[in-house]
């Protein structure tokens, strides 16, 4: 592992932080916890992972969890265990989570930073692997009988990818619906704490605490071929929905895939 940390490509000021607070130090503080997760907990299976190219690019996955982004830990755990060479996804957060308590410093500091279109702009023209969830909280946060169906997706990163000629990769992630299934979705009560949506799940909130523990449920996360898009990045929302329907298309498909590969939640 730290042989892998030491190869890993990295831009520091003076102060040993990139231009977002990543803080190469904490990287295996971070990875060492995420690979017991990665390995034990979840057992990822990888599949496809020689599709991640060099350079920029931006890593589109279905997203779900409700109570905690282990579909995004595991994720960025699959580039920096198993990728070659190592790398550092970088994640966008929502808007809402830098807000959480002492959540905004660990994020920075792991690697993350706001999903706004100026911060993922600027990674990708550093050559980073950009990690992005088209779907948001309407994936993350969901019951349980829309399990796997792909909810809308922004168009943003479809622009994003034309204004910096970036090949998308197509993920599908499979395991993590069932690591807290969710009742309901409640956005009246978040409103009031500044939230688009909290969970109610089988374990939260009748567990406390532990109902953040998540279920070791096994986890395939599959890597398509890398997809390139030309054309205007202010072009009409229609033509731009053509090009993002064929990203969703392919992580449907791995999805399916993914499901189709396994017998129970845990095996």
């Amino acid at each position: 592992m730290a042989e892998r940390a030491a190869r890993l490509p990295t831009r520091l000021n003076e102060y040993g932080f990139d231009p977002f607070g990543y803080d190469p130090s904490w990287t295996l503080p971070f990875m060492l916890p995420m690979l017991f997760f990665y390995r034990t907990w979840f057992r990822v299976q990888t599949h496809g992972i020689e599709n991640v190219p060099e350079g920029r690019v931006l890593l589109i996955a279905n997203h779900a969890g409700n109570t905690f982004a282990w579909d995004g830990a595991m994720l960025a755990a699959s580039l920096f265990v198993e990728g070659e060479p190592p790398r550092i996804v970088r994640g966008m957060a929502e808007y809402y989570l830098p807000q959480i308590p002492f959540f905004n410093v660990l994020m920075h500091r792991a690697g993350s930073v706001v999903g706004t279109p100026a911060n993922c702009v600027e990674l990708l023209e550093h050559e980073e692997a950009v990690m992005v969830f088209p779907e948001g909280q309407r994936g993350f946060i969901k019951p349980y009988h829309q399990a796997y169906q792909l909810q809308r997706f922004g168009l943003g990163f479809l622009r994003l990818a034309l204004e910096t000629d970036t090949p998308i990769v197509p993920i599908g992630i499979v395991g993590a619906e069932e690591i807290s299934p969710g009742i309901a979705r409640l956005e009246t009560v978040a409103r009031w704490l500044g939230a688009p949506a909290l969970p109610l799940t089988v374990t939260m909130p009748w567990l406390g605490p532990a109902g953040f523990i998540p279920l070791p449920t096994k986890f395939q996360i599959r890597f398509g071929q890398p997809l390139r898009f030309e054309g205007d990045p202010n072009e009409e929302d229609a033509v731009i929905q053509g090009y993002v329907d064929r990203v969703k298309d392919d992580i449907r498909a791995l999805v399916d895939e993914g499901l189709a590969a396994r017998r129970t939640w845990f095996d």
